[in-house]
């Protein structure tokens, strides 16, 4: 790819390149975080395109909304065996603009293939109730309808599962789309869009609009889209349930997180350690759901912190596709960013035990490398524990009791995903119950759920009211409906004559 490669949105079926043509237009860089070369650039959406993608999903929203329950599972179901077919193609374009490992970008398409995979089920989700005889010669159903329009807006460190999170659902009951993904690594949407258009998805269904804040506020502002389903920093998330709400939407929106893994002193430290690091690291750390922070119960913090020490130093880090084990963080500010707060908790008194800023990479000498970092005795009043930091930092906190690890925990604004590492099945039921947070793991570091299970957190991680993909995700792409039904019987007089009363049923 190189950089005179023009990235489109996604309009009727076809790329659509609109005001991009023209001599004045808006775009931004695309790089291999890799090398850090710029290798492309995306279309950048004015008023006016975002006008025309979202007309194209709202014109198209009836149609697809009549559209047989069995035509849609077919349609959804090709699409699905499309994309297992050929998830090594989207696996590499990850790769390309993100910088995770393949492993990592594989696994990550296969997570949100199981949405998918999900969505085949609508007949039976969408299926409603029947009641007879409720009252005499009265009957009563209920069903469930489409939206309409509905938006997703996606962050840069899932570009395929996160959209997955929600345009099955939203196709599958009967909606139109229109997806507005990360600039920084926009590619896989298009990616997408083609292969629905493979498995038959008819124009204007799924649609993609590239650019930055004037396209997402398009999608908030207009009358024509009914939902949004969003994903990325708690700001951003308060700003999108915020302006969306005032505009009448339905809106899931989906923030940040601060993951802490309680380890108690039963618990099996090598295991701990393994999951310590896998879920510290991984995707360099890029992932709502990553372990931040490990707290360290009782007198098991210096083997803990050696153990999870030894394993950081094995990591390799380097390009994607040579074989490391961790990427490059997914631009240069980025990086910086997050290699401030590990100086920042340096200078706060946090022991520094592995520094990542030292690292030599096995990459381009201008791609964005950080290396696993590791920070032991942060305290809660540093900055490196108090934000989101969204990169390879582990910091370790050290408390004397399970009630203080508690404590800990529910003290924090964020209630994302949190994990007990323990061997006591008695104080698993209890964290189960004493923790205020959306998504736990027993023995499991990374507790995103299954996607028939609802992904979400609680407190400053999630606006709104509806997690996502499970039952949750197909109620908040349909509407209910509940309706009383009386047909007179032919061979009985009806009973006629008034009455003002409240209506009985007997």
């Amino acid at each position: 790819m190189s950089t005179s490669t023009l990235i489109p949105h996604w309009l009727d079926g076809a790329p659509f390149l609109g005001s991009a043509e023209a001599a004045s237009a808006r775009t931004g860089d695309v790089t291999n975080p890799a090398t850090g070369a710029v290798t492309a650039q995306v279309a950048f959406a004015d008023e006016d395109d975002a006008a025309r993608v979202i007309g194209a999903a709202a014109a198209a929203a009836r149609a697809w909304a009549e559209t047989s329950l069995t035509k849609r599972t077919q349609i959804v179901f090709a699409f699905r065996e499309i994309l297992n077919a050929r998830k090594e193609e989207l696996a590499a374009l990850i790769t390309a603009e993100h910088g995770k490992v393949l492993d990592d970008a594989l696994g990550e398409v296969s997570r949100g293939l199981e949405v998918v995979e999900f969505a085949c089920g609508i007949p039976h989700l969408l299926k409603g109730g029947y009641s007879e005889g409720v009252s005499s010669g009265v009957d009563v159903h209920s069903k469930r309808q489409p939206l309409g329009v509905v938006g997703i807006i996606s962050p840069f460190n899932f570009p395929a599962m996160v959209p997955m999170w929600f345009f099955p659902l939203a196709i599958a009951a009967g909606n139109t789309v229109v997806l507005k993904p990360s600039e920084k690594d926009p590619s896989a949407a298009v990616w997408m869009a083609e292969r629905w258009k493979d498995a038959g998805l008819p124009d204007g269904v799924f649609n993609v609009l590239q650019g930055d804040k004037v396209a997402v506020d398009a999608l908030l502002d207009s009358p024509d889209v009914k939902a949004i389903s969003f994903v990325g920093s708690t700001p951003i998330a308060r700003y999108v349930y915020e302006r969306a709400s005032q505009s009448g939407k339905r809106v899931q929106a989906l923030g940040g997180a601060k993951n802490h893994m309680v380890v108690l002193p039963d618990a099996d430290l090598d295991l701990a350690a393994d999951q310590a690091v896998s879920a510290g690291y991984g995707s360099a750390g890029e992932r709502c759901m990553a372990i931040s922070v490990v707290v360290a119960v009782g007198g098991v913090g210096d083997e803990l912190v050696a153990k999870i020490a030894d394993r950081t130093r094995t990591l390799r880090t380097g390009d994607g596709t040579r074989g490391a084990d961790m990427g490059p963080l997914v631009t240069a500010a980025h990086r910086d960013k997050v290699a401030s707060y590990v100086e920042a908790g340096e200078e706060a008194g946090a022991k520094l035990v592995v520094d990542g800023r030292e690292v030599v990479a096995d990459g381009g000498a201008d791609g964005f490398w950080l290396g696993p970092t590791l920070l032991d005795q942060v305290t809660p009043d540093m900055s490196v524990y108090t934000d989101e930091i969204f990169g390879p930092v582990l910091s370790v906190v050290r408390v004397d009791t399970y009630d203080e690890a508690v404590a800990l925990v529910n003290g924090n604004p964020y209630g994302n995903g949190v994990a007990l590492f323990t061997s006591n099945g008695g104080a698993a039921r209890r964290f189960e119950y004493d923790i205020e947070v959306g998504m736990i793991g027993i023995n499991v570091p990374i507790p995103v759920p299954m996607a028939y299970y609802s992904f979400g957190g609680w407190k400053s991680s999630l606006f709104g009211d509806s997690h996502a993909h499970g039952t949750e995700g197909v109620h908040f792409f349909t509407r209910g409906k509940v309706v009383t039904s009386r047909w007179g019987d032919p061979a009985v007089k009806p009973v006629g004559g008034l009455e003002l009363a409240f209506p009985k049923n007997h």
